[in-house]
């Protein structure tokens, strides 16, 4: 078999080996276990395909219905991905990527380099970026209120899809004011060397701070589908304002994130 031997939880006198772990509240807890060996390093590697619902079922001695209870558990905790007419496989995952303290420094945008594509790089995945789409409309109240603007004020809003080694991982929104990106590169769809923060700063905006709001949530229909997450899989939602040094408010970037994709990586200072 691909996995390893059966392992049981202790058990009253009489119970019988094969029913033991089985009997738990949760059912996939010895098939999660065997997706690794008794060292913890992965039994089968990512892509790789499950046994049956035959081979498991003489592998445990248990049910089919026990099997199918307990892949479907599995997969919801995103550990595998069932593919129809195929089988059942250990999940891929996405290529981690670190959002670190200096993400966003200018000494990247001087490089050429906007913050993905330093840090993608820089952990040595091949950063890509499509559906990208451009509008013009009316700032929402929250944006507006972001940006210290009105909600009848008009924002250039660039919408993109970011990919690490050609698997989705992001999606963001960036607003700006329409006042400050109307007929600029901004408002183009190659936004050019560096990125929009650098167009901003080439505009007379030198950036000074960001400030930015992450929380976690399950991902809608939508966001499913466009960053092909697994059942189970949270999104990290980040929002995040950009600052001039003047305290003006020049961007705003709503983001989602397959969370298992990042490692969210700080630097806090202790005074």
């Amino acid at each position: 078999m691909f996995l390893s031997p059966a392992r049981c939880a202790p058990r009253p006198p009489g119970t019988p080996d094969r029913t033991c772990v089985w009997s738990l509240p949760r059912p996939n807890l010895l098939l999660r276990s065997d997706l690794h060996d008794r060292r913890g390093r992965p039994a089968l590697a990512e892509g790789d395909k499950v046994p049956s619902e035959a081979q498991l079922m003489q592998h445990y001695g248990v049910a089919r219905m026990t099997i199918r209870n307990a892949l479907q558990v599995v997969q919801g905790e995103g550990l595998t991905v069932a593919e129809h007419g195929r089988g059942v496989f250990v999940r891929s995952h996405p290529p981690v990527r670190r959002l670190a303290s200096d993400r966003f420094a200018r000494r990247h945008r001087e490089q050429g380099k906007a913050a993905f594509i330093a840090e993608t790089e820089g952990a040595g995945g091949k950063p890509s970026v499509d559906s990208i789409t451009i509008t013009e409309e009316r700032a929402s109240a929250d944006t507006a209120e972001r940006l210290g603007i009105t909600s009848e004020d008009l924002v250039i809003c660039r919408s993109r899809r970011y990919l690490i080694n050609g698997q989705p991982v992001e999606t963001a929104v960036s607003y700006i004011p329409a006042e400050i990106a109307r007929n600029t590169q901004i408002a183009l769809p190659d936004s050019g060397s560096g990125g929009i923060y650098a167009r901003l700063e080439e505009l007379g905006f030198r950036l000074d701070h960001f400030v930015e709001e992450i929380r976690s949530r399950m991902p809608l229909r939508d966001e499913v589908r466009s960053l092909k997450l697994a059942p189970g899989v949270p999104v990290f939602h980040l929002v995040r304002t950009a600052y001039a040094t003047d305290g003006r408010a020049v961007e705003v970037c709503d983001t989602v994130m397959s969370s298992d994709a990042y490692v969210l990586s700080y630097e806090l200072p202790a005074r």
